[in-house]
């Protein structure tokens, strides 16, 4: 470490590169330190708040409401605070738009967690891999004229940002006369989306939106109201919709904290389309350094598919990956050990991840590649 940036790690403490959980905004971080003592105005610490109180039903109600406000969200899509991650949604998606159902739904297989979504769909109805990256090892996402969708399909499902694979979609998928699914986990909120062109999106919040325990579902009230009518009542969007989002004991803790988070978004200048382009710069920043190591430091996503939240890249060994990462830790950058399905270094770089935390990460990469042991 040079002595500005080991002076920079002083101050600020310990970067946190972490895929998930990951960094939230300091700002959030002291409110929630606060409310662990006592929430203001109510006297008790949110530990010990009850579900059921009117206060809560405030916070759920106001998360919403910002939800929506970001969203630019119609009355015809209800907003839901669930449990249980994306990995519930999995099945929750195909239980309400594939049971019962003729025409496969279209699924395609861009990485880690997109082919964890497909056998889950399977137990459902018939499903379809629409275009699977995994022969090339996932390293590129497909093109239009890759893709065959069936304009019949009950629904399109794909995933707009793999974390493991450091893979994004900068467009959106499909016909519009087919409902699109959309697990945005990683990337919900890190920009504008457009989400009338959605029949569903769903987001576990431990990435952009807050600790882990809630997911948010947006859905389509039409799509919502279309489900089997026999479903289990916690695996039934109608439910949770009647129940404003509390229809057995939520994460309390999990969604006020999220609350705090869209409190912050909304009061971020430029709003989405700000906190786009700066976490655009960031990606930029870390990817020209890269790109620029001469070979040293290798991403691993094709150029066009890079994602804005994950950057994945390998060094020329294992080994040598292993003494980067023991370095990076020591000297206060948490989180940048790659997926354990594939190695390597990941950095992701979520909207509490500053330009200044970025920097200081490219500092460090360009002093390591120029340690003895480096070359």
């Amino acid at each position: 470490m040079t002595a500005s940036t080991g002076a920079l790690t002083d101050r600020r403490g310990r970067y946190n590169f972490s895929g998930g959980p990951g960094a939230l905004p300091e700002e959030v971080l002291r409110e929630a330190q606060q409310a662990i003592v006592e929430v203001p105005g109510t006297g008790l610490s949110v530990l010990g708040l009850g579900h059921r109180t009117a206060w809560f039903r405030d916070v759920v109600d106001e998360t919403v409401h910002h939800l929506r406000c970001l969203l630019n969200l119609s009355d015809g899509y209800e907003v839901l605070l669930l449990q249980g991650g994306a990995s519930l949604q999995f099945s929750m998606v195909p239980m309400a738009l594939l049971r019962g159902r003729e025409q496969p739904a279209d699924y395609v297989l861009t990485g880690y967690w997109s082919a964890k979504a497909l056998p889950e769909a399977q137990r459902e109805g018939p499903v379809r891999a629409l275009w699977d990256g995994s022969p090339a090892g996932y390293t590129r996402l497909p093109n239009d004229g890759e893709l065959d969708c069936n304009p019949r399909a009950p629904y399109l499902h794909y995933v707009s940002n793999e974390t493991v694979e450091g893979l994004q979609f900068h467009r959106v998928l499909g016909f519009e006369g087919v409902p699109r699914v959309c697990d945005m986990s990683s990337d919900f909120l890190s920009t504008p989306v457009d989400a009338t062109r959605f029949a569903l999106i769903y987001a576990h919040a431990q990435k952009n939106l807050g600790p882990a325990g809630v997911t948010v579902v947006v859905i389509r009230r039409e799509v919502m109201d279309a489900a089997p009518a026999d479903l289990p009542a916690m695996l039934d969007y109608r439910r949770h919709a009647h129940m404003g989002s509390i229809y057995n004991t939520p994460p309390v803790f999990a969604i006020y904290v999220t609350l705090l988070v869209m409190r912050w978004l909304r009061g971020q200048p430029g709003g989405l389309r700000g906190v786009a382009e700066r976490n655009e710069a960031k990606a930029a920043r870390l990817y020209g350094l890269l790109d620029a190591s001469g070979g040293f430091y290798r991403p691993r996503a094709a150029l066009a598919d890079r994602s804005h939240m994950n950057v994945v890249f390998t060094l020329p060994s294992v080994e040598l990956e292993r003494e980067f990462l023991r370095r990076a830790e020591a000297a206060g950058f948490s989180g940048l050990e790659g997926h354990r399905t594939l190695g390597g270094v990941r950095a992701s770089l979520y909207n509490a991840v500053t330009l200044d935390d970025v920097a200081a990460l490219c500092a460090f990469m360009q002093e390591f590649q120029r340690s003895p042991e480096a070359r």
